[in-house]
Formats: structure tokens, sequence, C-alpha cells
């Protein structure tokens, strides 16, 4: 698990491709890896990366096929910088939310601009995942952490402060740039209890059913 508070930007060295997987070398900047061992996870611009191999700096990850198809890696080139977390331990703040680092698609950048220091995106989210994102709620974009301002259908609002855009990728988004997005991991689970709980398909969720399941009083 993680919270989408970026450690560090890293810089993909090496991308290599076995079939339709890849293995990739990562330069993990200033992350300090004196506590990282091999089978350890590092998330990679929101990515849950297994540890195959530590380097002096940095280490090696492979990228399976599903995660390919999901994710940006894909397109990534040698060069291009991402973004680092390690896996929370017991003692972490949780200054973000709980992030598995199961990239569930990809989100496009539909607009970009200043709003006074900070700088304002909206996003186009696939539709099969729009239905998670809610206003004031949580969404991980690339890895960071990030407050959904607005909502308006597929398409949401978000507000980078200078800080989050100088430690991280988000800097560098532009309007067609497209980014790896997980949605909030608390409403794909809700989503599944309350189908189980439906007394039918077409039943849904409702006030009548979040009482009865407990949720609300």
């Amino acid at each position: 698990m993680f919270t989408g508070i970026i450690e560090a930007l890293g810089t993909l060295t090496k991308i290599e491709r076995h079939g339709q997987d890849i293995r990739l070398t990562v330069d993990s900047g200033k992350l300090d890896l004196s506590d990282v061992k091999l089978g350890d996870s590092i998330a990679t611009n929101g990515v849950c990366l297994t540890v195959v191999q530590s380097l002096k700096q940095g280490y090696m990850a492979d990228v399976s096929a599903e995660t390919v198809a999901l994710t940006g890696f894909a397109r990534y080139k040698v060069g291009q910088k991402v973004n680092l977390e390690k896996a929370l331990t017991a003692t972490t703040r949780l200054g973000g939310h709980m992030v598995s680092g199961h990239v569930d698609g990809m989100a496009e950048v539909m607009q970009r601009q200043a709003r006074g220091k900070a700088i304002e995106f909206w996003l186009k989210a696939p539709s099969e995942l729009a239905r998670y994102i809610a206003h004031k709620g949580s969404v991980t974009i690339d890895g960071v952490s990030l407050t959904v301002n607005e909502v308006d259908g597929d398409n949401f609002r978000l507000t980078i402060v200078p800080h989050t855009a100088g430690e991280t990728t988000l800097l560098d988004l532009n309007t067609g740039d497209r980014v790896n997005l997980e949605v909030d991991l608390i409403a794909r689970y809700l989503e599944r209890l309350m189908g189980a709980k439906a007394p039918s398909a077409e039943g849904g969720v409702t006030m009548e059913l979040l009482a009865r399941s407990g949720f609300m009083k």
C-alpha cells in the first residue's frame, strides 16, 4: 500500500522489452533505498512494481503485459521522469489516501490553466471509471494523491499547488497527455458490497439499501 505522497523523482534509464512484458531500470534520484530489499514494492508513476534487482542508484523491475495495457508504460521512453514512493509502513504518516498501486486505466488531460499560483487541470476519465470519482473525493494521478474539486460527467477538475507541482511530474503535463489513474479503493469495494446485497441487478444503490446495510442511521 502507498499514500500517494511522492518521495522523489526518478528517471527511466533502460527499457527492455521481452515479448509483451517490459523490464525497467530506474535511477531513483534522491529516494533513500537503504531499507529496500529484493521483493519490496516501489510505486513508479503510480504503478506498484516489485524490485527484482537493487542497484547502487536505483532498481530494476518487471512490468507485466496486463500492466502495460492499462498504463502509460507502453509509450514511456528512456530519460522520462517518474514519480516514486516506497511502500508505507505501520509508522508512516498517511498524508494522502489509501493507494494500492494497481492502476485502473488512463485519463486524458483536457485543459490546463493557471489559477493564482496553482495549476488547474480538467481530465477525462474512461466512462467505466468515472462513477468512482466524486466531488472532494480522492484520485491518484501518476502516483500522486489528489483531491477532486469538481466533477462534470466523465470529466473532473484538479488543482495542483506549487509544492506538489515542483516535487512531481505533474508540472510537465499538457493538454492531450494521458496519465495513470487509480480511483478510490473504498469506492470500488463499496460498489461490490452493495451489488452483492442488492435484491436484484436492477435495484442499484438506494438510500433504503444503504440504511438496511448499516451505512446510515
